[in-house]
């Protein structure tokens, strides 16, 4: 979503405005370049609770409810590192504020320069290069955006796009809802594997797929802890989906027994529309149930 930013101060400078005389205190002018500075540490970091402290309380909001990739994907987008790293303020002979965030894939430098405030509104130029950079070869330059709330100063836009969460939202999660579903898919043919290799090697199906994961450290393989599926799927869960396990029938001895294996988006419309369900005979349906089971009767999932 890209936005002027004339058109910031309508959106969210409006709580400042309204927020009584705590709102109208002038801070130090270097304040909104302390906490840009905060920001950018909290984001090389990737510390969520941190992190969360310098939106806006709209944003603030939102970003507790963003699915854990997007909440990583959003600090990334500070520091331009994929890794969390280790931040540390270096000297310079200018006095701008330079941060590193160094990570075990690289390190990055950032320097923020100098200040222009207009009432509730604050832009800082902001420098970002390899660490490794002596020629400038890899700078970029963006302007970053804070906006005075409650008399404290949050983040507001990354260069023209304004940090509007809400909105920007309902775009991440359709864009992610298409890999968490493909990974649920995934997901399931790996736990049908997994519980036929249970049976081959046992004689018969798990009682649930604890039964699937791997036993105590220093323990060996058995038939309560096969070692066959990854902790998060033997507990039931990856990649915004919940996983259901059900025998089917009254047995679970031998070749003949039979199960299901079931998906469910863990929050419905934001980690996946589509429940999925693979059948006693192995076939894959998938259908939007509004987040509950689906059943045999849904299309089928090629």
């Amino acid at each position: 979503m890209l936005l002027s930013t004339s058109s910031l101060a309508a959106q969210e400078s409006s709580s400042a405005a309204n927020a009584g005389p705590a709102a109208a205190v002038t801070k130090a002018p270097d304040a909104p370049t302390a906490a840009l500075r905060d920001a950018l540490f909290a984001a090389c970091t990737q510390s969520e609770q941190s992190f969360s402290k310098f939106l806006t309380a709209r944003n603030a909001d939102t970003f507790t409810h963003l699915t854990p990739s997007a909440r990583v994907a959003l600090m990334k987008r500070f520091v331009l590192m994929n890794q969390p790293g280790k931040p540390s303020l270096l000297p310079t002979a200018s006095g701008r504020p330079t941060i590193q965030c160094e990570t075990p894939g690289g390190a990055a430098e950032l320097q923020i320069g100098g200040a222009e405030i207009s009432d509730n509104l604050a832009f800082l130029p902001v420098e970002v290069r390899e660490a490794t950079d002596t020629t400038g070869a890899s700078v970029v330059r963006v302007q970053m955006g804070l906006v005075r709330e409650k008399s404290d100063w949050k983040l507001l836009s990354v260069g023209l796009v304004l940090l509007d969460l809400p909105a920007l939202a309902f775009e991440w999660d359709a864009a992610e809802m298409e890999s968490t579903e493909r990974a649920a898919i995934d997901a399931l043919k790996t736990i049908a594997d997994a519980v036929e290799s249970y049976r081959r090697t046992y004689a018969r199906l798990p009682e649930s797929l604890a039964k699937l994961g791997a036993p105590p450290r220093g323990g060996t393989a058995g038939p309560d802890a096969a070692g066959l599926l990854e902790a998060d799927l033997s507990a039931g869960a990856r990649s915004g989906y919940r996983f259901r396990y059900v025998i089917s029938g009254g047995s679970n001895l031998g070749a003949p027994a039979k199960y299901e294996v079931a998906a469910t988006p863990e929050t419905y419309g934001r980690t996946g529309r589509r429940s999925f369900f693979r059948d006693t005979n192995g076939v894959l349906h998938g259908a939007d149930r509004q987040g509950a089971v689906g059943s045999e009767l849904d299309p089928r999932v090629e």
